[in-house]
């Protein structure tokens, strides 16, 4: 069966990180995405050096010089025929390129732009540089994230680039698609993962505003300031999660652990016991490998799972069971998600390299033979 979004037809225009994520993710729903690349990295790449690319799967690749007239009128024709736009400069450069949002939805009114950037399409760090550390940092998300008495720890870069920017990316065009379904508009997607941060936030948000929430890291109960909400090195090196938050997930904790006969034990959520508490499971967990403690919480609930690397997932019975990694060209790499009972999503083509697909897309788009040799020997694509 296809995918739900089967139908839809994206233009990308090619970039790092987020933008490409959020083209991935309606990729694998089933949307016919064409990466516009640049025109200087079609030359002798071969088809091999692209598949560990993963997200760049699920797309065709054309590939064309935007500052070149010819190319850049290429671009709009694509557009002209498609459903979605997505760029991810900063603001303004379309614009410069002839392929801003005005000028395409005036030629197809229809088009959903979907417009990717660190700080958002105006305000005063619009046009400035930065990364994925800069945007959580000052949307609020870093501060808070490390344990007590230590820097912020930037959790890579999942939480602004992919999480608060290529996903909301992605949500902001299916939004912007349904819409159009009545309204028969199309419109301009600012997707900024300043904001996209700032809406993951929302439950430390909530956390504050009811009063349960200290602004000092690694004090909350979430942040690895419980003793129940941590990770802990077992005899071998390796670690275990820990979340038995709920009295009786936590009974089961101690249980296993042999501290529920202990009646001078504290409080659960006694704050000025957790460290002390924390020490006492530090040095119980370390008496055991990691298997042996996934045995011993093997029988009831615990919300106590192992700590894996990413060369250890696909090995994990349930991981395997569900299929969420899967392999394509040997390449391993997270399966499609979330999953549709009667239009499930699947891998599409392999990653390619930049200007693998161009004959073939111009083609589909209704470019004839001699318009394409034309394009190729001006230069204008590749």
């Amino acid at each position: 069966m296809p995918g739900p979004l089967e139908g839809v037809k994206v233009v990308e225009l090619a970039g790092l990180g987020p933008a490409p994520f959020g083209a991935m993710v309606l990729a694998d729903m089933g949307a016919d995405v064409v990466c516009v690349d640049r025109a200087d990295r079609a030359y002798g790449a071969p088809l091999e050096s692209a598949k560990g690319n993963v997200y760049a799967r699920g797309r065709r690749s054309v590939a064309v010089d935007l500052k070149n007239p010819a190319g850049a009128e290429v671009v709009r024709r694509l557009a002209d025929s498609a459903d979605v736009f997505i760029e991810g400069f900063r603001p303004g450069v379309t614009e410069r390129l002839g392929l801003g949002p005005e000028e395409l939805r005036a030629r197809n009114p229809g088009l959903v732009y979907g417009r990717m950037t660190g700080w958002g399409q105006e305000g005063p760090f619009a046009g400035r540089a930065g990364h994925d550390i800069n945007y959580i940092a000052l949307a609020g998300p870093l501060a808070h994230i490390g344990r007590a008495g230590q820097p912020p720890t930037p959790p890579l870069n999942l939480v602004g680039d992919f999480g608060g920017g290529g996903l909301l990316l992605a949500f902001g065009i299916v939004c912007a698609l349904n819409e159009r379904s009545r309204s028969g508009e199309g419109q301009v997607v600012d997707a900024a993962m300043v904001d996209g941060a700032a809406v993951l936030s929302a439950p430390i948000a909530s956390a504050f505003a009811l009063g349960y929430f200290h602004q000092e890291r690694g004090t909350n109960w979430l942040d690895s300031g419980a003793h129940y909400y941590d990770v802990y090195e077992c005899a071998d090196g390796e670690y275990l999660s820990v979340g038995a938050i709920e009295p009786k997930f936590y009974a089961n904790f101690l249980h296993v652990l042999g501290l529920d006969a202990d009646e001078s034990l504290p409080d659960q959520n006694d704050e000025g016991a957790w460290p002390g508490l924390k020490g006492r499971i530090v040095d119980i967990v370390k008496t055991r490998s990691r298997a042996e403690w996934m045995e011993a919480f093997a029988d009831d609930d615990h919300c106590v799972a192992p700590v894996l690397r990413y060369e250890e997932v696909v090995d994990h019975p349930h991981i395997a069971a569900r299929h969420t990694y899967v392999r394509q060209d040997g390449v391993l790499q997270p399966a499609p998600a979330p999953r549709f009972d009667r239009t499930p999503a699947a891998l599409g083509r392999p990653p390619a390299p930049a200007g693998h697909h161009t004959d073939e897309v111009l083609a589909a788009f209704g470019f004839t033979g001699a318009e394409r040799d034309g394009l190729r020997s001006s230069g204008a694509v590749a």
